[in-house]
């Protein structure tokens, strides 16, 4: 019969077991009001500390006590009216609040943005003494040691605190973006692989992606793009804003670009960044290898871009329901031990997540929370494999932060962004070989080896062609150039088809890809998950081998080294390009085991 219209559930629909308890954060919303108000008070005071640094060590400690005891509200009634909002968006109270927490951000920045510029003026010699004279100040040695070397960086206390005052109103390309691309897009109804008429969404339009019927993929690609095609001036004129941003405030602080600003924040030398585009680009040829794979096995006669996402290998009959993916998680981070599963299992338990799409709902899945919060996670469940690994990815950068948060005083407890995909892609790494080492079953293995390298092309390929991307839009901008709808879907689709080659055909749809991505906004954020995905693979194999110890460590560490020399105590260089070289050496090798599995159910489905 079929045809029968499946609704995605409103807020209020969704049992509370599979929503996440924001009460551990705020009781309510009048106690987040409460907290503003206090903050509000707070900030208030702060004018008295100017200009006392250079009084004594006393009055140094004092300021800075008194920041991060700001900040650390500040961030949390932040975390809270976020992830309130994102769980409906369309609530207009809830954006009306986040509005509130946004706005009382800027204050707080600008109450301190003669905080870095007036430590400035103190000398070495002046810090040493205060050292010696008070050994509690040592605690903020390191944040002081980092404020000094950004010192070409740091403006006038005048010209900080314009910043700061204007940072809400640097966040609107990215808050325009989020309301257009999660409320306010309206989807066409489709037809899933079982003849249901369903309402496509974020979540279903990547499941429908997966489908075995390729007119289902196909409409599903065809639909999502339509939609987006008749925003796509909208969605280029918040991007381009966006880009200008970034672009001003790196040239306002004497920075020769964007991505130096960005880079450098986090003391990574440009060069891991353009070191990862080159090895990626070298080893094209592997993708390409992987999508005539795919053209072989889907029996297809071209490979479109909707084709690059159903699996090429029948999965056996498995429930991959979110009670089902919980017990698989579990034992599949043993590896990590009791102490490390023991908090995962508080995090099923206590409400830590929040499980399933409903209406207005943030699209994708993350990691939240701070210093004083559970470390939360959204996700968008949809019943299958993917919804599994994005468990245990997120699942990573939950427990980084919570292991960060429990080893480390509040000013060091937040890790580099830098590192922050690395946990979530060691977490993948992991269970992919557990899922290997845990079945015979030929077909079960090729599935998991698809996943992987599926799960390669899109972290390592594809972000690293996001990357160019985002380098290309700042570089434009820079130059004075336009980046209207047509110039970035023309720039995009000729990245798209160098990247996949003669072997796919360059759907004209996906020229528009980049307006609904996200991560464009996020001031060159996406290599970190091709560098992360890489330095993961190794420190799977090294975990496998020498156990967790080092690891854990790394986890616990957040940013009390640098983010390079976390990750180097951990057991991986990133400065240099071995670690590159050791994750394309998995992947050729995966994609060999996949093609000897393949030969060997073939040649078992012939004697039958």
């Amino acid at each position: 019969m079929g045809k029968e219209l499946k609704k995605i559930k409103k807020r209020n629909e969704i049992p509370d077991e599979l929503k996440w308890d924001l009460t551990k954060v705020y009781k309510s919303e009048k106690e987040l009001t409460a907290e503003l108000d206090e903050i509000q008070n707070e900030i208030k005071k702060v004018d008295e500390l100017r200009r006392t640094l250079a009084q004594g060590s006393v009055f140094l400690k004092t300021a800075l006590k008194h920041y991060f005891k700001i900040e650390q509200k500040v961030v949390k009634t932040y975390v809270f009216a976020s992830m309130l909002n994102d769980q409906d968006t369309n609530d207009k109270k809830s954006q009306g609040l986040f509005s509130q927490v946004q706005q009382m951000y800027a204050k707080f920045a600008a109450a301190f943005s003669w905080l870095e510029p007036e430590l400035l003026t103190l000398s070495e010699e002046k810090l040493n003494s205060y050292y010696e004279n008070d050994q509690e100040l040592l605690e903020y040695k390191k944040y002081i040691e980092d404020v000094l070397a950004r010192k070409d960086h740091l403006l006038s206390d005048k010209e900080e605190k314009v910043l700061a005052s204007a940072s809400d109103i640097f966040s609107t390309p990215e808050n325009i973006f989020g309301i257009l691309n999660n409320a306010d897009l309206k989807f066409p109804q489709v037809t899933d692989e079982k003849g249901n008429i369903v309402e496509l969404s974020h979540g279903l339009f990547e499941k429908l992606l997966e489908s075995d019927n390729r007119e289902v993929r196909k409409n599903a690609f065809q639909a999502l793009y339509k939609t987006y095609d008749q925003f796509q001036n909208t969605f280029a004129a918040a991007l381009a804003v966006n880009v200008h941003i970034h672009n001003f405030q790196a040239n306002i602080r004497n920075y020769p670009d964007a991505i130096s600003a960005a880079l450098e924040s986090n003391n990574i030398p440009i060069s891991v960044y353009d070191t990862l585009v080159e090895k990626v680009n070298d080893k094209l040829s592997l993708l390409h290898r992987y999508i005539e794979i795919r053209k072989e096995l889907l029996e297809l006669d071209s490979v479109h871009m909707y084709d690059l996402y159903t699996p090429i290998t029948k999965l056996p009959d498995q429930e991959y329901n979110y009670e089902n993916s919980k017990k698989i998680a579990l034992k599949a981070l043993n590896v990590f031990g009791d102490d490390y599963t023991h908090v995962v299992k508080k995090a099923f338990e206590s409400r830590w997540i929040d499980v399933v799409e409903n209406v207005g709902k943030r699209s994708g899945a993350y990691s939240s929370g701070m210093f004083e919060t559970p470390p939360y996670i959204l996700l968008n469940w949809q019943d299958n494999l993917e919804s599994l690994f994005t468990l245990v990815h997120e699942m990573g950068h939950s427990m980084h932060s919570y292991l960060s948060n429990h080893n480390q005083p509040y000013q060091y407890s937040d890790y580099s962004i830098f590192v922050a995909e690395i946990a979530s892609t060691t977490n993948e790494n992991i269970l992919t070989q557990y899922l290997l080492d845990n079945t015979d079953d030929l077909e079960f293995k090729a599935s998991i080896l698809n996943h992987y390298l599926d799960g390669f092309k899109g972290t390592v390929y594809r972000q690293t062609q996001f990357a160019e991307f985002e380098r290309w839009i700042h570089d434009q901008d820079k130059a004075g150039l336009p980046l209207t709808s047509q110039e970035l879907n023309n720039k995009y689709a000729n990245l798209n088809e160098h990247y996949y080659g003669p072997k796919i055909v360059n759907d004209p749809e996906i020229a528009l890809e980049w307006s609904r991505i996200p991560h464009f906004y996020y001031n060159f954020y996406v290599y970190q998950y091709a560098t992360g995905f890489a330095a993961a693979s190794a420190l799977a194999k090294k975990i496998s081998k020498e156990g967790p110890k080092s690891y854990l460590k790394f986890l616990k560490s957040g940013s009390s080294e640098l983010p390079i020399e976390v990750v180097k105590q951990a057991g991986v260089d990133m400065t240099k390009p071995d670690y590159l070289d050791d994750a394309f050496a998995v992947f050729e090798q995966r994609l060999n085991e996949l093609e000897g599995i393949l030969k060997k159910i073939k040649i078992k489905q012939n004697r039958n």
